[in-house]
């Protein structure tokens, strides 16, 4: 929470025009149809928001800062010094508002002249359809509010995604791995594979061979800001009798059967 305030400048505040506050960074995981579909999460914000005591003044009630007599309400002083050249003006921030241009007299005792105070709150992020890891997502006016009454900066949401056990996305196209036996590969056969939108059927024509890649198009994440989707792209494995001997084997053994 330190990070949202930085230092503290004691009884001086700035009174430069409405200053802006710092953005702050959000990182949200999404699962996978998430990021194809969209969705819409409630997130909990730890910020700093324009205290409602003093409204931002970071005076005591009743009070209002005072302009520095020192720099006039400029922030600064000069001073003209002779050299070789001439008469040379130098300005530097004014010592007694610390460059701000006022001064609080009685600090409010709720942000200590600050203007802000820490809160908790709570909002709402809809992710859009065809975001993928390291998409940012903008909420402006939700960032940390600056100090003086300052308008609130920007808030942006993260997400990140990454590979489930079924599919991996490589940009909007999703790719599986479906096993079949050498005989659904020699004769064909029909197979439902699981895709985000449910079952579909899987047709294996005749002679398919290991390697082969079968699409099921439109199946895939939705484009990012446009219409359309990417596509499901399916990668055959046949599995041979040997391998299925091995694999019949292995699950005798592990039920205490010798096998066959």
């Amino acid at each position: 929470m330190d990070a949202f305030f930085g230092t503290r400048r004691g009884a001086t505040r700035a009174a430069q025009p409405r200053p802006r506050g710092r953005n702050a960074t959000i990182r949200v995981e999404l699962d996978l149809a998430e990021c194809a579909f969209g969705a819409t999460r409630e997130l909990a914000v730890d910020t700093a928001v324009v205290c409602p005591t003093c409204s931002g003044e970071g005076t005591a009630p009743g009070t209002h800062p005072e302009t520095c007599d020192v720099c006039g309400g400029r922030g600064e002083v000069s001073q003209v010094a002779r050299s070789f050249l001439g008469q040379v003006m130098t300005s530097r921030p004014c010592p007694a508002c610390g460059g701000y241009g006022t001064i609080i007299r009685r600090p409010c005792p709720e942000c200590d002249a600050d203007g802000r105070v820490r809160t908790r709150r709570t909002i709402k992020v809809r992710i859009p359809a065809g975001v993928e890891d390291g998409t940012h997502i903008q909420l402006a006016g939700e960032g940390r509010s600056a100090r003086a009454a300052g308008r609130p900066a920007t808030c942006s949401s993260r997400s990140s995604s990454g590979r489930t056990p079924i599919f991996e996305r490589q940009g909007d196209d999703l790719h599986c791995t479906v096993t079949i036996p050498m005989v659904s590969a020699a004769l064909g056969a029909t197979l439902s594979v699981e895709t985000l939108d449910g079952a579909r059927d899987l047709d294996i024509r005749p002679g398919t061979q290991s390697g082969q890649v079968i699409p099921l198009y439109g199946l895939g994440v939705r484009h990012l800001n446009d219409s359309g989707r990417g596509d499901l792209v399916i990668h055959v494995t046949v599995e041979t009798p040997s391998q299925a001997r091995r694999g019949a084997g292995g699950a005798a053994q592990a039920a205490g059967q010798a096998p066959r």
